[in-house]
């Protein structure tokens, strides 16, 4: 499996231990929340390796986060011997990544519901993915191929917030994962809004390609994904 767009780096300049200075290491957990969203449960070990530190480094800022409530770890076994230990982010921790205006959008929703009732509400989703699908259009442009497609896709997506990046399965197979969501309490609120989003992106990747949600942040999934090839012939 290679993974390509994968363009969010946070490795570090040099080996990172605790205890430098207060900003460095606020900088170095800072560092791990970001790849704990990204990338779901690690070891430790494996955290240490991608952001350039030693492993009892990469520890001590783990178990300074959990003090801070913002990861927690299980313990998961893996074959023979003793179960290995992994850390992912608490729901305190995800919420150190934005949801755009959630109280507000929620207002406004839920205004929009009182006040022009529930067709209202759909002609304004209906509108919001039009001008979406023009600024998409204009962006991905047509033709190419798809991996080109979905790298510009991914890329205006990462723009808006959602950390969004492709992995290449096989050939001519993707996955387009989206690690957050900037507007998760709205479109747990609004189905509405991820139904629209999905139609998007069908529409800006062209007619020949099929696109469907694998994984999503509202029921429960650590990313949204969405699995991604060329349809086929006749089909």
């Amino acid at each position: 499996m290679s993974q390509g767009n994968d363009s969010q780096s946070d490795a570090s300049p040099g080996k990172g231990s605790p205890g430098k200075d207060g900003q460095g290491d606020e900088r170095s957990r800072e560092r791990m929340l970001f790849h704990l969203k990204t990338r779901g449960a690690q070891m430790a070990a494996a955290i240490a390796a991608r952001l350039d530190m030693t492993p009892a480094g990469a520890r001590q800022h783990l178990l300074k986060l959990e003090t801070d409530g913002l990861v927690t770890s299980h313990d998961r076994q893996e074959g023979r011997g003793r179960p290995k230990k992994y850390w992912e982010l608490s729901p305190r921790g995800h919420d150190r990544f934005p949801d755009r205006h959630s109280d507000l959008t929620l207002d406004l929703l839920h205004s929009i519901r009182d006040l022009f009732g529930e067709p209202g509400l759909q002609r304004l989703i209906a509108h919001r993915e039009q001008a979406s699908l023009s600024a998409y259009r204009t962006h991905i442009g047509e033709g190419g191929s798809l991996r080109r497609r979905l790298a510009a896709l991914a890329e205006i997506r990462s723009r808006e917030g959602y950390m969004a990046g492709i992995i290449e399965e096989e050939p001519g197979r993707f996955l387009l994962v989206e690690n957050h969501c900037p507007i998760c309490a709205a479109a747990t609120a609004c189905q509405g809004l991820c139904r629209s989003e999905l139609a998007i992106f069908r529409a800006v990747l062209g007619t020949d390609v099929h696109v469907e949600r694998v994984e999503h942040i509202p029921a429960g999934a650590r990313r949204c994904a969405y699995r991604v090839r060329l349809a086929e012939r006749g089909a």
